[in-house]
């Protein structure tokens, strides 16, 4: 999602100007990337997004350009057995995109609200279902936090540090997660006695499973139940030692819980690589 997050920033910018939007509607076989893809083509040439590991895209802005112009609709097909890197086909719909549709776009995601956009190509529509950037909560100050935010920043999402629970005022969502790393027991006991009731797809907690058994028992004497949300100690299996080193591991962790990974080597993994497709197509 975080080429749409990207497009609407760049929107933001241009606004009054014309676009044009490059879909991905349709693909057979292995593609790097997978039906929903987007990318924006700016009048100037300027594009966001990406459609495939970049071998497309330079065709695909040319094609735009005459679209811009026209105002007439292209759908392109690549096959992708002929001198690229996947072994499949896919189909672009290149349309020029009305403002009122990035309008509509940011003021559900600024609401934390999912967006259905819906793409028409010919006699079919294809349904996207867009949803708000993941929102990570940072319980507790210091030098760690630093590679958390740094790293979910790169991704998209949106995180919020909070040195005091006392003060957490922030209605949670389905796209929200939460790390408590305060490293002061009353804090992290304050934090996760808020946290936990609201059930969230994703609470870490940083520190050795010592201090996360007396944690539980705090909290269940006070309690507070324990879901299959809370991952303590924080992170998956890296290696991990340093304070970025365990940034990744933690923000690892949320993608793998958010994307539905499995966090196994894709070497390991018997199916595709991609997930099914969460796009539909109907006919109209």
């Amino acid at each position: 999602m975080k080429d749409i997050y990207d497009i609407l920033i760049e929107f933001r910018k241009r606004r009054g100007e014309r676009f044009a939007f490059a879909t991905l509607v349709h693909a057979e076989g292995s593609s790097y990337r997978r039906p929903g893809a987007r990318m924006l083509i700016c009048e100037d040439g300027l594009t966001i997004g990406s459609l495939s590991g970049g071998c497309l895209e330079e065709e695909v802005a040319l094609r735009a350009s005459d679209v811009l112009q026209t105002g007439e609709p292209a759908l392109i097909s690549f096959d992708t057995r002929r001198g690229f890197g996947c072994h499949g086909k896919i189909d672009i719909y290149i349309e020029r995109v009305a403002e009122k549709f990035f309008r509509d776009l940011a003021n559900d995601l600024d609401a934390r609200c999912n967006h259905i956009a819906i793409t028409r190509v010919g006699g079919s529509e294809f349904i996207q279902e867009i949803h708000p950037p993941i929102r990570v909560l940072i319980f507790g100050e210091g030098p760690d936090s630093v590679p958390i935010r740094k790293l979910s920043e790169s991704l998209g999402w949106q995180p919020i540090e909070i040195v005091n629970p006392g003060s957490f005022s922030i209605a949670p969502d389905e796209w929200t997660s939460a790390i408590v790393k305060s490293h002061n027991y009353g804090r992290d006991c304050a934090a996760l006695q808020k946290l936990l009731p609201m059930n969230l797809r994703y609470v870490g907690l940083i520190g050795p499973r010592k201090r996360r058994d007396q944690l539980l028992n705090d909290l269940l004497d006070l309690g507070v139940t324990i879901n299959a949300g809370f991952f303590a100690p924080a992170g998956l299996d890296l290696g991990a030692e340093t304070p970025e080193e365990i940034a990744l591991a933690i923000v690892s962790e949320i993608q793998r819980v958010f994307g539905r990974g499995s966090g196994l080597s894709l070497r390991e993994r018997k199916m595709s690589i991609h997930a099914p497709n969460k796009c539909k197509t109907s006919a109209l």
